[in-house]
């Protein structure tokens, strides 16, 4: 059981911890789980880097955003530029079909759109930019259409997640509706909630999950 001072303390020293953040840049504030991250990063892979950090910590219910790009005036690119770097580094990227995806860049906020096949594509879409320079944010609304029929079994779903060491899947209960996956139950942190959305997703058929999941952690109830 923690205290909000003591969840804020633990997540200012895991942003502390990573060595491409300066601790000083961002400030942290927490309420009953709910973790808050505001402050101004200079690239837009600090702020996910922070968000990263924080869900990592036990005891965090949810993150609030509100970290704020900017950039030296060295660092500014125009939004043509940067969706030309985006562009390019979506052709090299093996991991995505890149002529399945459509980019669109407004003030240094990228859009994806389009449909890929697997989740794991969305994502690395998502991945090859987080680190060009000039991006400020990204919205991916890839959609997944799989080409595969089968019907998606409900165990061998239930079953990738007990196998897993990051969750205690004993708490959690896997629905099945045509290409819907919804994950109901508890888990005992943000990060279990996350990992067991990204293995639902590997199962082969999926277009969509409905991550329903709630974090169940105790708080003091004075600090």
């Amino acid at each position: 059981m923690k205290t909000n001072e003591q969840l804020q303390k633990d997540v200012q020293d895991a942003i502390k911890w990573e060595p491409l953040l300066r601790a000083a840049e961002i400030g942290v504030i927490v309420k009953d789980g709910i973790v808050t991250l505001t402050g101004t990063v200079d690239n837009y892979a600090k702020k996910l880097q922070a968000e990263k950090a924080a869900k990592s910590v036990s005891g965090v219910k949810a993150i609030v955003e509100e970290m704020e790009v900017k950039f030296s005036n060295s660092q500014k690119k125009d939004d043509t530029d940067i969706a030309e770097d985006i562009i390019l580094i979506l052709k090299t990227d093996f991991l995505v079909p890149n002529e399945k995806v459509q980019v669109k860049v407004e003030n240094g906020w990228v859009t994806l759109e389009g449909e890929v096949h697997w989740n794991f594509q969305r994502e690395a879409a998502k991945r090859a930019i987080e680190h060009i320079r000039g991006v400020c944010g990204v919205f991916n609304h890839l959609k997944i259409k799989s080409e595969i029929n089968d019907e998606i079994e409900q165990k061998a779903i239930e079953s990738a997640l007990h196998r897993s060491w990051a969750i205690n899947a004993d708490h959690i209960r896997v629905h099945v509706q045509g290409r819907t996956v919804k994950l109901t139950g508890t888990v005992a942190s943000l990060y279990q909630k996350e990992e067991a959305s990204r293995i639902a997703w590997k199962t082969p058929g999926i277009w969509h999950v409905e991550n329903e999941l709630e974090v169940d952690y105790e708080y003091a109830l004075v600090d």
